[in-house]
């Protein structure tokens, strides 16, 4: 989004630069009173710089500021005691959240948390506008985490982003063997929406405009101090990501 700033106001300021030239001749032609010369030139130049300065920004990026986050209360997946964290905000109605977990999510499950080396923390980042099964999804995972099937609904409704409408995760609920009749009040009272509200506004606040996002980083009592990766990421680029920082 930062970037899309930067290469709208260049492109502003390139269609802004001949109007004033323009302004400029049709002034002296005419001799009319308004903008001098001189003043004129002072403000292309002030454009010129800002135009100057908005282009080494954007080819020349500062470094990535760390984020740090609490993860009180959220499902974690692996050794508490791990030294690497990876958080994912997910909306289990997005076909990149699905395609994460479909490509990837297992084969970093057996090689870094099965092996007590990553400790995965999962969010929720519903796009209700885009989404419309979203927050019920999330809903859901909360209301089977209260049951102690949190993980277990998680990886069906990841697999099936098709199939979150509120009689297909009552069957789900009942292939768990969780009592549905609590689960069905859980869901549709939307007990946990404040919950997962913060959840977004937290993913907002770290800056992630899209789902799947991911906060990678090393642990800390808290919870995670680390950088924010956004997309379905080909599995390479998490493996050397959780790898550089497991040695350091």
């Amino acid at each position: 989004m930062r970037n899309f700033s930067r290469i709208a106001m260049c492109a502003a300021l390139a269609l802004l630069l001949p109007v004033v030239r323009a302004q400029v001749a049709a002034g002296a032609a005419n001799q009319e009173p308004g903008i001098t010369r001189q003043q004129a030139e002072e403000i292309l130049q002030e454009l010129r710089q800002i135009r100057q300065l908005l282009e080494r920004q954007q080819q020349q990026p500062g470094p990535p500021v760390k984020i740090k986050m609490n993860l009180e209360g959220a499902q974690m997946l692996g050794s508490k005691n791990a030294p690497v964290t990876m958080v994912e905000f997910t909306d289990f109605q997005c076909p990149f959240c699905q395609s994460f977990h479909n490509q990837t999510f297992g084969e970093l499950k057996k090689n870094f948390i099965d092996t007590g080396k990553v400790r995965f923390f999962s969010r929720d980042m519903p796009l209700d506008s885009l989404h419309p099964d979203a927050m019920r999804a999330a809903e859901a995972g909360r209301c089977a985490a209260a049951q102690g099937q949190f993980w277990a609904l998680r990886d069906i409704m990841s697999h099936h982003p098709d199939k979150l409408d509120l009689e297909s995760l009552l069957s789900d609920a009942e292939f768990l063997k969780l009592d549905t009749t609590a689960f069905r009040v859980c869901v549709v009272s939307e007990k946990y929406k404040n919950e997962i509200q913060s959840d977004v506004m937290e993913a907002m606040r770290i800056g992630s405009d899209g789902t799947p996002a991911f906060v990678i980083g090393k642990s800390t009592p808290e919870g995670v101090e680390g950088d924010l990766v956004v997309g379905a990421q080909p599995g390479n680029v998490f493996d050397l990501k959780l790898r550089s920082l497991d040695t350091k």
